[in-house]
């Protein structure tokens, strides 16, 4: 079963793979309104011109820039939805899966993904790229559809009544999604079982991207914490995690950031200063060749060794925190090559509600590596069979057991390094 298009049906779109810096002012947001109340062309230049003034390459993608306004300018408008699928032609040009326009729902989901609090019913939901159905992908714990029992695989066949055949992944979610307290029946196909009808009461649910154990080896006592994304609450339970690890008193760290997509760009600078007494993290270059350097400026929250893994699904924001912890030699990366997603994106609202992502730098690690379609190669790589990869994601429990083979070889370069660093102690001790 080939699965697309995932989204988390609570509210929201799926977590965008990209680093992002969330710019505007109300002043831009009140002169486009007026604008586009006027015409659609205006939304159209609105988005030219943020374009020039901004994106990171200068030459356009070697496309005449002035000559696309003036083609664009010079055509009628009759509607936003003309003048949207004008603004989406224009940007296919950059050949930048990166900066992309957004309508209004598409830009309040985008919102609303990114700051960790949602409404809806609690599952992850995508489009089986073969038959076209409604999948759930997992239900969230500790929400509407997690209690009343809907499990991984489920197919949704309707909503409310309304069939699903035909519907794609954004239509699902914007009948699933509404207020607090209202009620949504999702009618559910079970392998080998009669449709069901699952009446769920929608409700706010928090995202929490970091789950973490206190795990006795060994070696000691290890803390595992997994980070899902870079969301805006992601930087204080990471660091309350730690916090409460450091009490419990483990010897070492395995951060697993297998297929984190990335998120916010300021969300990864501050969990990599946690990890970090001292050293660079990220620099930005813009088109202009100005840089923003980021660096840790206090004291870690903690010294001790620290492994992290990563995957083919650790994406920006994500290779922003494995290359500056493997740059200044502060922890072993265990896995498969990153992403490679290199890029900074500035998101902007446009005057009617819908927005704007643009591609506004490249980052560079400490060392000045380019990762953009590269990735970050770890220290130690460990292969996954196709097979092992469908049962871990099938049975998402199994994540970070003895049952993964690339936390297993996380423990076991853990305990090296322990080993090394106790080995020196024992010595001395011996001399006296």
């Amino acid at each position: 079963m080939a699965i697309t298009k995932t989204r988390l049906v609570i509210g929201t779109t799926a977590v965008m793979v990209a680093a992002v810096t969330i710019t505007g002012a109300g002043l831009h947001l009140s002169r486009g309104q007026a604008f586009f109340r006027e015409s659609p062309k205006e939304l159209v230049d609105e988005v030219w011109q943020i374009i020039d003034r901004s994106y990171v390459d200068a030459t356009f993608n070697q496309v005449d820039w002035r000559s696309v306004r003036t083609d664009y300018l010079n055509r009628s408008y009759t509607s936003k939805e003309d003048a949207y699928k004008a603004v989406r032609e224009m940007l296919e040009k950059l050949e930048d899966p990166y900066t992309r326009f957004m309508d209004p729902t598409e830009f309040k989901n985008m919102q609303i993904d990114t700051s960790g609090e949602l409404t809806g019913v609690g599952i992850q939901l995508a489009q089986d790229e073969e038959t076209k159905n409604l999948v759930v992908i997992s239900p969230i714990e500790d929400t509407p559809a997690f209690e009343a029992g809907i499990q991984s695989k489920d197919v949704i066949v309707k909503i409310d009544g309304k069939s699903t055949e035909g519907m794609d992944v954004n239509q699902a979610v914007n009948l699933i999604r509404g207020p607090v307290g209202s009620t949504v029946t999702l009618t559910i196909r079970r392998e080998g079982q009669q449709e069901t009808d699952y009446p769920l009461k929608r409700a706010r649910i928090e995202i929490h991207p970091v789950r973490y154990t206190y795990r006795k080896e060994p070696f000691g006592g290890l803390g595992y914490i997994r980070l899902t994304q870079f969301s805006s609450n992601a930087a204080s339970e990471m660091r309350e995690a730690i916090r409460d690890l450091e009490k419990q008193n483990v010897s070492g760290y395995v951060l697993d950031l297998r297929s984190n997509p990335g998120g916010l760009l300021y969300s990864s600078v501050e969990i990599a200063r946690m990890w970090l007494s001292e050293g660079g993290i990220v620099s930005t270059v813009s088109r202009t060749g100005e840089t923003d350097r980021e660096r840790a400026n206090r004291p870690a929250l903690t010294d001790r060794p620290l492994v992290v893994l990563v995957d083919g699904g650790s994406a920006s924001a994500s290779e922003i925190l494995s290359g500056a912890l493997q740059d200044n030699e502060r922890a072993v990366l265990v896995g498969t090559k990153t992403f490679g997603k290199g890029l900074v994106q500035s998101v902007r609202p446009l005057g009617d509600g819908s927005g704007l992502a643009v591609t506004i730098a490249k980052y560079l690690t400490p060392k000045g590596r380019d990762i953009n379609k590269a990735g970050i190669v770890p220290d130690i790589v460990v292969e996954m069979s196709e097979e092992k990869r469908e049962e871990l994601s099938e049975n998402r429990d199994r994540i970070g057991t003895a049952q993964d083979p690339q936390y297993v070889k996380a423990l076991e370069v853990l305990g090296q390094r322990l080993t090394a660093t106790e080995e020196p102690k024992t010595e001395s001790m011996t001399a006296r």
